[in-house]
């Protein structure tokens, strides 16, 4: 059997940007990418602090280090500019995974930079 657990996440990171026009996503720097372990095209969950939204869409990666975290298309809808969202990635793992398993939480500040990345048991 396997199980559908968290592989990582991106902490409180801010909304830089909303574009409508879009055929859809989330863009984020490709930095918090990279230490989330989070593919271009991977489907990730995003939950929005300021408005209790949840929704699911895939990552597209944004220019390196300018801590973009732009809601494109219909997600555009999910939150403004300044939200606070936290990024959600899963994976399934087996039960003998899940021994061993600690996920990733990347923890931003303001602007979009990492300030504290850990595994959690």
């Amino acid at each position: 059997m396997f199980r559908q657990m968290l592989r990582s996440k991106i902490h409180l990171a801010t909304v830089t940007e909303s574009c409508l026009d879009y055929e859809g996503s989330l863009t984020i720097d490709e930095n918090l990418m990279e230490a989330a372990g989070i593919l271009p095209y991977e489907a990730i969950v995003c939950s929005n602090l300021n408005n209790g939204e949840r929704f699911m869409t895939y990552a597209m990666a944004g220019k390196r280090g300018a801590g973009e975290i732009i809601l494109n298309g219909p997600t555009a809808r999910k939150g403004a500019v300044r939200d606070q969202i936290i990024i959600f990635c899963y994976e399934y793992y087996s039960e003998e995974e899940i021994k061993r398993h600690a996920p990733k939480i990347i923890q931003v500040n303001e602007k979009n930079q990492m300030v504290d990345r850990k595994t959690k048991r």
